[in-house]
């Protein structure tokens, strides 16, 4: 299970109410860019898009194709065909603790050379309509090491301590498998 219908349907009412939710993705551009060049990736997938801000503004600069894929947002929730890199910023932290494993999997299932993955190690400022932070799994970096290393070969780390931390690699071959 990737979401649940209450929490999908939580999701679409943040990014529909909540104005700034969903659209942070093009911040990552430039890291992303530079995993594609050296991945020579042909193609990125925005695991979790939000709004799709990190291709749009992609296509701005790149002819690389990007495909936005979130299961709560309609125009961008059909199952995405694989990727040669996959990309999922500010997701990881929100989603639901019981299927972190199944869309760990999914992801490892969508990348056909590598991935990148941003994720956020602290509590959000945004609350749910439930009275749940935004972010429900503020783990520490290593916990999100762990995790992936379990579905993806890891080949970069790093940690903002009390802040994010940066996963990224391939999905084959290992640096610290």
């Amino acid at each position: 299970m990737l979401i649940t219908d209450h929490y999908r349907a939580e999701n679409a009412r943040q990014h529909t109410d909540s104005q700034g939710y969903g659209e942070r993705g093009y911040k990552h551009l430039q890291d992303v860019l530079a995993m594609a060049s050296r991945l020579g990736a042909e193609s990125v997938l925005d695991y979790g898009c939000g709004k799709g801000t990190l291709a749009a503004h992609a296509k701005r600069v790149s002819p690389l194709p990007f495909t936005n894929y979130d299961p709560a947002i309609p125009a961008f929730a059909a199952e995405p065909a694989p990727s040669d890199l996959v990309v999922c910023t500010d997701v990881l932290e929100h989603i639901e603790p019981i299927c972190l494993q199944d869309v760990l999997q999914h992801l490892a299932s969508l990348g056909t050379k590598g991935f990148y993955f941003q994720i956020a190690c602290r509590p959000a400022k945004r609350v749910l309509s439930d009275g749940r932070n935004a972010h429900l799994l503020v783990r520490e970096p290593y916990f999100w090491f762990e995790n992936v290393r379990n579905h993806f070969d890891i080949t970069d780390f790093r940690a903002i301590p009390e802040h994010s931390v940066v996963i990224a690699g391939r999905t084959y071959g290992g640096a610290y498998k």
